[in-house]
């Protein structure tokens, strides 16, 4: 299970560092071109993925954070329980640095701290950061590991 909690670590500490340097550096709504399709900017997210409930005048802000607490201690009982399904426990591992890297913004700034701006032609996906991504590929895994066990089941 160590090596799974390692890699939770990992991920929260990068998307922690990046996040640092965002708000060292940039201002709300700052944005600096680096691609035809790529910006680095600053946005706050209050509300959850593509800023599901960011208005809700404030309450939201403590259910996602509980949410995100509860999550993370059934995942760690998941990690300790299945830590020898390596597919399963990586996805988990994923879920878990992403899920406390958002906790933890939340809980210090009231918002989640959002700077990857993808772009194509004026459409812009919404912003997300390090610990997004952490979870996206940590449910992509998640699924191909059930995808996986269902084919071996037959």
């Amino acid at each position: 299970m160590l090596q799974w909690l390692g890699l939770a670590f990992i991920l929260l500490i990068a998307d922690q560092f990046t996040k640092v340097l965002i708000v060292g550096f940039y201002q709300l709504g700052d944005s600096t071109h680096v691609t035809n399709f790529f910006n680095v900017v600053r946005v706050h997210n209050s509300g959850a993925a593509f800023s599901f409930l960011a208005g809700a005048g404030g309450w939201q802000r403590w259910f996602f954070t509980a949410i995100g607490v509860v999550a993370a201690a059934v995942i760690l009982w998941l990690l300790k329980s299945h830590a020898g399904q390596k597919l399963f426990a990586f996805a988990m591992a994923c879920i878990l640095g992403g899920a406390i890297g958002n906790v933890i913004d939340r809980v210090m700034y009231g918002y989640v701290v959002d700077f990857l701006d993808f772009h194509w032609h004026g459409w812009h996906f919404p912003a997300f950061n390090i610990a997004d991504s952490a979870i996206t590929v940590g449910a992509a895994f998640l699924i191909l590991d059930e995808l996986l066990r269902v084919r071996r089941g037959r």
